[in-house]
């Protein structure tokens, strides 16, 4: 039971961390990223070496399918849930979730199909791709051009067409009896839209508070650890097939895609001259010209250098499974997250600015540093398969879930209108 809690704990904090690195960036490349992130994780807790054989693909399925919903818009949405208002407050929340929930079931529910692609059993991915293509646009088409169903007026509608997404993949994991894998896509949809919607209350809490801190980064943190969670449970509390034989070449690809094209998303679409010529504005510095260059070239230094080194480590140990799980991936996670992170502080001016805890990206090293100490002292050491447990999925426990979680939402809600006065970047959607 101890080593369960580490292990899911440790999850939903390497995805909290690569959700809160990914407010520094945004869109579907920062949440690409944190996604990876997220995948690497979950592998390396599972100690499965047949997954380790795999692992580049696996990690780019979830790093793919987190990103996905990156394309949705949520910032007056949150407004909503600051609204003195009980009906808008609530809104704000159950929109959240939805939100939430469908950056959780696209990211859980391909990363899962990977994992639960097997010798016997393999998934048509271009027929799904076609069906989740056409599901976006048919959906997002209906709901938004005829009914007329906004969300986030005057913002992007593009939820809509995350949802026909979403429903086009389950439709495709149900009939082609992915029962793991709708599993985790579900799981993986309620920590995430449980965890957006929380996150956004602990936000309201401290502004209300008068706390200077940045709230949203940990609205964002607690959305990518409940996703997290939800997605790890899902994984390590079912028994899966034996995975298929690994494609070197599709390895390959995967390991260009996850450390040399999302880095360099984030870097062309994150940074640029103009965005550290205000950046040196606000920190005062006198050759501002010089500043932004200097930033430029030391964060494209880096991509070349991390990419280097996710290179070495997956060509070094790609033959022997057992050193993948026991060096590669623990690396490939390390790697990935310093970087990240590496990024976020060049971004943000950190080695131009005062130390302090006040700001919430200081922290990010710190949790690094707890994420590799609790491998290696604890997840290194251990070789047991994670144990499995029987509960049954049914109408009935969803029912009663769904429910639940409604019912946290008006409690948000009420505890939200009630202590606090009007607050900045409040809306009202009523």
């Amino acid at each position: 039971m101890k080593t369960r809690i580490i292990n899911l704990l440790f999850v939903a904090i390497v995805l909290g961390l690569g959700w809160a690195m990914r407010g520094h960036f945004g869109h579907e490349w920062g949440a690409s990223w944190a996604g990876a992130m997220g995948a690497m994780a979950v592998l390396l807790v599972s100690k499965r070496e047949d997954w380790a054989s795999r692992a580049p693909v696996l990690i780019a399925l979830g790093a793919i399918g987190w990103g996905v919903g990156g394309m949705m818009s949520y910032g007056i949405v949150i407004g909503y849930c600051r609204s003195l208002s009980f009906a808008n407050s609530l809104y704000g929340y159950a929109m959240l979730a939805i939100i939430g929930g469908l950056y959780g079931f696209i990211g859980g529910g391909l990363f899962g199909l990977g994992l639960e692609s097997g010798k016997e059993k393999k998934p048509k991915w271009a027929n799904l791709i076609v069906e989740m293509f056409a599901g976006g646009f048919l959906v997002w088409g209906f709901l938004i051009y005829q009914m007329e169903w906004f969300m986030t007026p005057p913002r992007s509608e593009l939820w809509a067409g995350c949802l026909g997404a979403a429903l086009a993949l389950a439709w495709f994991l149900y009939r082609n009896k992915f029962k793991n894998t709708l599993r985790v896509a579900a799981y993986a949809a309620l920590g995430a839209g449980f965890g957006f919607a929380f996150g956004n209350f602990i936000q309201v809490l401290g502004s209300t508070s008068g706390i200077q801190y940045n709230w949203w980064n940990v609205m964002e943190f607690i959305l990518g650890f409940f996703g997290g969670l939800g997605m790890v449970y899902a994984v390590l509390t079912r028994e899966w097939p034996k995975s298929g034989k690994p494609s070197k070449a599709g390895n390959w690809i995967a390991i260009v895609f996850i450390f040399l094209f999302l880095p360099l998303s984030n870097y062309t679409n994150g940074m640029s001259v103009e965005r550290f010529l205000k950046l040196a504005e606000r920190l005062n510095i006198l050759n501002a010209q010089q500043f932004a260059v200097n930033q430029m070239v030391f964060a494209g230094l880096s991509l070349i250098l991390f990419f280097g080194l996710a290179i070495f480590v997956w060509k070094h140990y790609q033959s022997d499974n057992k050193k993948i799980l026991l060096f590669s991936l623990p690396s490939m996670l390390f790697i990935t997250s310093l970087h990240y992170n590496l990024f976020s502080n060049i971004q943000l001016g950190l080695f131009y600015r005062p130390f302090s805890f006040k700001y919430s990206d200081s922290l990010y090293i710190f949790i690094i540093t707890i994420m590799f100490l609790v491998w290696y002292f604890i997840l290194r050491k251990r070789t047991d398969l994670p144990e499995e447990n029987t509960i049954n999925e049914t109408c009935k426990r969803w029912s009663i879930i769904m429910i639940s979680l409604l019912l946290v939402f008006v409690i948000l809600a009420l505890i939200s209108t009630n202590i606090h006065d009007a607050l900045p970047g409040s809306h009202d959607r009523f």
